[in-house]
């Protein structure tokens, strides 16, 4: 069975929703696709206040991509102590940062080329 193409503004939109589900904090999407030889199109950057809502966003939106896109990601790796999760989509990456974490490591200023864009927290 072939898997069906689905566009980065569907993802995207998908992850954000599921991000603002559980109020997550401080959405950036990082749009790379003008930098030469990045690993995919977009990062979305957002923190959670405490391990236990890092994980929750995680969820969220794992759950939300899954029901309406029928899709997953490729790989998810730091939801053992839930300070700093990677969710990889192949052509979108997501952080969740703890918030001290998201400070200390900085790495919107790493892609300081890239046009950030700041999703307005809903809530």
């Amino acid at each position: 069975m072939a898997k069906k193409n689905i566009s980065n503004d569907d993802l995207l939109a998908n992850i954000i929703k599921g991000i603002e589900e559980v109020k997550g904090n401080d959405i950036d999407i990082l749009d790379l696709r003008a930098i030469d030889n990045t690993v995919c199109d977009y990062f979305v950057i957002c923190n959670g206040t405490s391990n236990t809502q890092v994980n929750s966003i995680v969820n969220s939106v794992q759950k939300i991509v899954s029901k309406e896109l029928k899709d997953k990601p490729w790989h998810v790796e730091g939801t053992e102590n839930g300070e700093w999760v990677l969710m990889d989509y192949v052509n979108i990456v997501v952080h969740v940062f703890q918030k001290h974490i998201r400070e200390y490591y900085n790495i919107e200023s790493l892609w300081g080329d890239a046009k950030i864009t700041t999703i307005q927290n809903k809530y």
